[in-house]
């Protein structure tokens, strides 16, 4: 049974660090690229990172290149992001999400056939 399982999110203050991670089970990961997608309230969900299959190519979406870093440890299974100097506009609930042989572009959410259920990250003075 394929299961992605985020965690990490929480409250921290502007220009404060979180790590989110997403333990993947039930598929070979290193098969599967993996996008973590966000979304705020009123908004579309934004895909702000992806890492590919194979050979772990990335892709950061403008708003969060310099910032964020996406790695993956297919030991554990578990990918991560890395967030540095987080914005009060990075508020939202974060998901990850898995699309099979699947490269390092802009992450669409049709384009991913397994999702976790989110974690919210805020962040706020």
């Amino acid at each position: 049974q394929v299961s992605l399982v985020e965690s990490g999110g929480g409250l921290v203050q502007p220009g404060g660090s979180l790590r989110l991670s997403c333990a993947a089970s039930g598929f070979t990961l290193d098969h599967y690229a993996i996008g973590w997608f966000r979304q705020a309230p009123g908004k579309e969900r934004e895909g702000v990172s992806c890492i590919s299959s194979g050979d772990g190519s990335t892709y950061y979406a403008d708003s969060v290149k310099g910032r964020f870093t996406i790695s993956r440890d297919n030991a554990k299974s578990t990918v991560y992001l890395q967030m540095n100097s987080l914005k009060p506009e990075d508020t939202a609930v974060y998901y990850c999400a898995a699309a099979l042989w699947g490269t390092a572009t802009e992450p669409r959410h049709y384009e991913y056939d397994y999702w976790g259920q989110g974690t919210q990250v805020t962040v706020s003075s």
